[in-house]
């Protein structure tokens, strides 16, 4: 459809097959579409009454339009991707040739180089025979290594010195062969992937190297990896000590950097640094960095108590201009992490290339990606919050999170004495600086008493368990591990009020909802809101919240990730919290100590009841067929975080020992379950929610379609289960299962309906059926439910229902059929919304 000028002006339909519509009349089209791009024939109704320009216009032809102006909106939509990827393909292709480039000069200098040493080896061997004075050798050694790198001062000649020498350095690693890389396993490139990221082989310490296309303009590239605490949640601080311009134009910085301890098993890490910041004749910009040490001559920093310091080779970013706008960027980092200084079995995680690329390198070019796609999609999301103010709050959780794990004595934390076990540690702050904005608030006329913060924590190592899998059941199954009387004393001392501590409070959670906040482009990390109903009253005066809210940064649940730490954080919030709101995180990290990848089935189901139930005469027999499984280890760090009123210390420390212990002893009991020798049998699993396989209720529910309504939900029903199961999962209309009861609750539902209810599948459970529907739509349902039973099927008409959030949706109608099973036994309700967008 299209708008024309001519006869028909009105809006009457021509003998034509197109309608002609007047501008006034496309105007008011087009601002109906962006209200609601996809209205039912209700909402189609209802806009021709309330537009009296469009009334001589039929439904028909409105509904046309509406269907052409989404399909022009999907094409541009699809235009525009395109044009994206073809820029990344020019970029990655010009990259690919870069890389080949460097690996031909590569082969042809080990090419002669193995001439070379050919040639002269019986040369060598002869003068090594002839020269017996070992001292000899040692002082000619000292004096060639003294005319390569002769002694510098802390002059600002010196510093230059060192500058010039390593970006040259870096400039070999970046685009030259001072380094071998091998291809970072499990990244392919591509238009859709990071980058191409290529780890060390063979070099002292461990590196890593990462090339990518973002759509920000170089200078703006280095101020914001210049900021490392903005994007490295691993680094504690960065201080500038001193700032020397240079005469090309560029600068050198001497920093001093301090990296928090990624577990309680190793102490945390400083660098003395210089940093170089030039432009090269080509335009481009780098930004390159090494570690300053007392054979260069150059200035020194004294050992920091609590540190051990790192050594950071030539490293650093260099940023080229792209045509037709963004930057080409090349990172490099490499760095010898000091490995000796933590336990042997600690020691994979400092020596591995793989860990520094997916902590460090990986990272920063995500960072750079997430930035460049909220300034091109700057877009209000969850909670009425920008993506920026989101990120900054996940930065607040990690960063709160590691400060509790090192516990700093220059912040405030001190530890006090065990109870003679040393499997947790207790630590206390009181400084005002960590109960800023928790005390300074009254509510109903009563202060806030909490006036310190304890931490708990404690490491295990997990033995033949993948942390992503691990993680997913601590995050969808909170119930399992989670005492409701810690979150309900959390919340209580976050929020301003008296708030006391009663150990022998019961009550039990009515389930928990997930409410997704934000998530990254990659979708490697999710910002969202745990919604944890039905906490009961304390059987003391002191009244609990019914409610607890958690904020949860979720990050590494890729089971196909090499090398990726896995991190659950969160923080007991207010239900209307605030950006600069007081956060205590508490939560987990698991990090892979093996460079091996656990093959391991990613659509596993996570309801464990049966799995945890096994014992050794269940592990014993499950074992034998899992001989191809190699052994995975990790180590685990768990730190809990406890407002309280300091005279109550010995007691909540006492609590907070407990608990920590048996959290434990929880995940000790899930981590046995889901090894691959147990999950390989699935005979010992239950399905989620007590349901059939999905697969097998995708064919009860299209069967009963079927019978009942004698015509085929899907396309084709002629495919295999798993196929079968795909096209129910993406079809455009909503799905949903509700179990056959007196007050139904959903149990199933494909991604459509999923997408209308706003919630996930595991929080699917949690909403029963009359609840989405308004007091019009659940009159119906109340005098269509006994037809839907007795005859099997039944066409309700178009309405309004509510997602899980609040938000109405309308629909054209809703059809309902009972699902039956292999013995033709009525197993459930599916409801299919047709037609439906929020209003």
């Amino acid at each position: 459809m299209s708008c024309k000028d001519g006869k028909g002006g009105n809006g009457g339909i021509d003998n034509g097959k197109y309608v002609r519509y007047t501008p006034e009349q496309v105007e008011a089209l087009e601002r109906l579409y962006h209200d609601c791009p996809k209205p039912s024939s209700v909402r189609r109704q209802q806009l021709i009454r309330e537009c009296p320009i469009l009334s001589h216009i039929e439904p028909k032809q409105i509904k046309v339009w509406f269907q052409n102006r989404r399909c022009r909106e999907k094409q541009r939509k699809e235009a525009s991707r395109l044009q994206a990827v073809n820029r990344k393909l020019t970029a990655m292709n010009k990259l690919l040739m870069e890389e080949n480039d460097r690996l031909q000069k590569q082969v042809s200098h080990l090419v002669y180089e193995n001439g070379y040493f050919r040639q002269h080896t019986t040369q060598n061997t002869n003068l090594a025979t002839k020269d017996t004075s070992c001292d000899s050798a040692v002082t000619s050694g000292q004096r060639s290594l003294t005319a390569q790198h002769p002694p510098r001062d802390a002059s600002p000649a010196g510093l230059l010195s060192i500058a010039e020498e390593t970006l040259a350095e870096f400039l070999s690693k970046a685009t030259g062969t001072a380094v071998e890389w091998v291809q970072m396993p499990g990244m392919k490139p591509g238009p859709e992937s990071i980058g191409i990221v290529a780890i060390s082989h063979g070099c002292p310490g461990v590196a890593a190297r990462a090339c990518g296309l973002v759509g920000l303009e170089p200078t703006r590239v280095a101020e914001i990896l210049k900021d490392r605490p903005s994007w490295y949640r691993d680094c504690r601080a960065v201080d500038i000590l001193n700032v020397l311009p240079t005469a090309n134009g560029g600068t050198i910085e001497l920093l001093y950097m301090q990296l928090y301890a990624p577990t309680t098993l190793a102490p945390a890490r400083d660098l003395w640094l210089l940093r170089y910041t030039s432009v090269l004749e080509d335009g481009s910009l780098v930004i390159c960095e090494r570690s300053l040490k007392n054979t260069q001559n150059g200035p020194s920093m004294p050992p920091v108590q609590h540190f051990v310091r790192a050594e950071m080779l030539p490293s650093g970013y260099l940023i080229r201009p792209c045509e037709g706008g963004g930057s080409i960027i090349h990172i490099v980092d490499h760095m010898d992490l000091e490995p000796w200084s933590v336990p042997e079995v600690l020691r994979p995680l400092y020596e591995s290339s793989t860990m520094l690329a997916q902590k460090t390198t990986m990272v920063a070019l995500r960072h750079l990606r997430q930035i460049s796609h909220e300034v091109s999609q700057s877009n209000v999301t969850g909670w009425g919050r920008r993506p920026a103010a989101l990120r900054a709050l996940g930065q607040r959780l990690s960063r709160g999170f590691n400060e509790a794990l090192n516990g700093f004595s220059d912040e405030g934390w001190s530890m006090i004495g065990n109870d003679g076990v040393d499997d947790v540690t207790i630590l206390v702050n009181s400084s005002p600086d960590k109960l800023m904005g928790l005390n300074l608030s009254f509510a109903n006329g009563f202060p806030s008493v909490s006036n310190a913060v304890l931490c708990a924590k404690a490491s295990m190592l997990l033995q033949n368990v993948p942390p992503a899998i691990l993680l997913r059941f601590l995050r969808e199954h909170r119930s399992e591990w989670a005492d409701n009387n810690m979150d309900a004393y959390s919340a209580a001392a976050i929020k301003v009020g008296p708030c006391s501590f009663a150990g022998s409070r019961v009550g039990n959670y009515g389930g928990q909802v997930i409410l997704p906040l934000a998530h990254t482009i990659e979708h490697e990390e999710f910002l969202e809101v745990i919604k944890l109903e039905g906490i009961a009253h304390s059987p003391e005066d002191t009244i609990m919240p019914r409610e607890v809210f958690l904020l949860q940064l979720c990050s590494g649940m890729d089971e196909n990730a090499v090398g990726t730490c896995a991190e659950l954080i969160f923080a007991p919030i207010d239900a209307s919290f605030a950006d600069d709101a007081p956060l205590l995180p508490s939560g987990f990290r698991i990090i892979p100590l093996d460079s091996g990848k656990e093959v391991v089935n990613p659509n596993r189901t996570l309801d464990l009841a049966s799995a945890l139930d096994i014992g050794p005469a269940g592990n014993k027999s499950s074992n034998d067929s899992s001989g191809n499984s190699g052994c995975m280890r990790s180590v685990m760090t768990i730190a809990f975080e406890f407002a309280f009123e300091s005279h109550m210390q010995d007691h909540v420390a006492s609590m907070a020992r407990q608990y920590v212990r048996s959290i434990i002893s929880s995940v000790q009991r899930v981590a046995l379950a889901l090894s691959p020798s147990n999950l390989s049998s699935q005979a010992g699993l239950r399905t989620p929610l007590g349901t059939p396989e999905a697969q097998t209720l995708a064919r009860w529910i299209c069967n009963s379609y079927r019978c009942f309504l004698g015509a085929e939900l899907l396309k084709s029903n002629n495919e295999g289960n798993e196929s079968l199961l795909k096209s129910l999962w993406h079809h455009s209309d909503a799905i949903l299962c509700c179990t056959l009861k007196a007050m139904p609750v959903f149990t199933f539902a494909n991604q459509a309906g999923l997408d209308m209810l706003e919630t996930t599948l595991v929080a699917l459970q949690d909403i029963a059926l009359e609840k989405i529907f308004d007091d019009h739509g659940r009159k119906i349902l109340c005098s269509e439910f006994p037809q839907i039973i007795q005859q099997g099927f039944a066409c309700l008409q178009g309405g309004l229902c509510l997602s899980s959030m609040g938000r109405p949706i309308s629909y054209e109608r809703v059809v309902a059929w009972k699902v039956l099973n292999e013995e033709e036994n009525g197993h459930c309700i599916s409801f299919m919304f047709v037609n439906w967008s929020f209003v």
